[in-house]
């Protein structure tokens, strides 16, 4: 693989993988190739300096990379707890309670949140009732 710095028509940088220097070439004649920024087709390489692959440098872009994932994914879990928390009723204490209620018919079907000790959780899904916890994330995504 190659990895070029590429820049538009209107200045915005950005880089591309390719699997050589043919297939910037194909894409960019082919028109696959724009700008991430403001989807111009009018894209060139930049100058670059070669880089050196060592032990050192892999293990640093493994764990760059390994960095980034594990914050992609930590963006992508807490915005689904936001979501589920922006949609649901937060019934505190009540929560076994309300679930029963809900299950059984007693109550409207709705998504509530809540707390639950262990053994409250452990009996509402050995009573078939579909639960999940919620997790507790840290602040910083940095």
């Amino acid at each position: 693989m190659i990895r070029y710095a590429l820049a538009c028509e209107k200045g915005h940088e950005f880089e591309g993988w390719f699997s050589g220097s043919d297939d910037f070439d194909n894409q960019l004649q082919r028109g696959f190739l724009s700008c991430p920024v403001c989807n111009s087709v009018q894209v060139s390489k930049l100058l670059m300096a070669p880089s050196v692959s060592t032990a050192r440098k892999k293990d640093e872009r493994q764990t760059l990379a390994m960095d980034m994932a594990k914050k992609e994914a930590l963006a992508k879990i807490r915005e689904a707890v936001a979501n589920i928390r922006a949609n649901a009723e937060d019934v505190g204490d009540k929560f076994p309670e309300e679930a029963r209620k809900i299950h059984y018919g007693e109550a409207d079907e709705r998504g509530i949140i809540g707390h639950a000790s262990a053994q409250d959780a452990k009996a509402l899904i050995d009573e078939g009732i579909e639960i999940a916890p919620l997790p507790v994330l840290p602040d910083d995504v940095n």
